[in-house]
This record gives structure tokens, sequence and C-alpha cells, in this order.
């Protein structure tokens, strides 16, 4: 099993349209095969942070949901709601990856 965190720096005008388009993500990644949970959490001390969490039975699940149809709509939402580049840890037993 893994676990992806996925942090996010949104800007505060294009909160709604992201939240709004990352639901409609959330809804058809829980749908795909290897996926045991994918939730999106707002910060308490930042509004502007979202961290997505996530939980795979195995990395291998990851690559067909990298690029799935739902995953590249929300991609080209999130290009304009964002101030930074993701930060993305990929989470193992064994080891930590940042991305």
């Amino acid at each position: 099993m893994i676990y992806v965190v996925a942090t996010l720096m949104v800007k505060p005008e294009t909160r709604a349209e992201f939240i709004a388009a990352a639901i409609a993500c959330i809804n058809e990644t829980r749908k795909e095969k290897g996926n045991i949970a994918y939730d999106l959490h707002e910060s308490v001390t930042d509004p502007s942070k979202m961290v997505f969490v996530e939980q795979w039975e195995n990395e291998e699940a990851l690559v067909p949901h990298r690029s799935a149809e739902h995953m590249k709509t929300f991609g080209r939402v999130v290009v304009k709601c964002i101030t930074a580049p993701p930060k993305i840890e990929v989470i193992t037993p064994a080891n930590v990856t940042v991305r």
C-alpha cells in the first residue's frame, strides 16, 4: 500500500472553481481500480493551501490514474488556480519520494 500527499497553493479568487473541479475528480478517482481513499483537505491555518491525501493498493495503480480523462480535465483547471507547482509526496513503507 502507498500514500500520496499532494499540496497545492490556490489563488483565493479561484478557490471555488478549484474545489468544484476537485470534487468532480475525486468522485471519478474513487471508482478507479486500486484506489482505497482519495480526499481533499483545506489547511486550518491557510485557506489557500489544499492537500489531497490518497491511498492506493500499490504504485502501479497510479499509472492509469495519471492519464485518466478526469485527471486531464482537473489538470486544466489546476494550472489556472495554483500559485506554485504542486508538492507531491509518494509514501511507501520503505521510502518517501518528493516530486
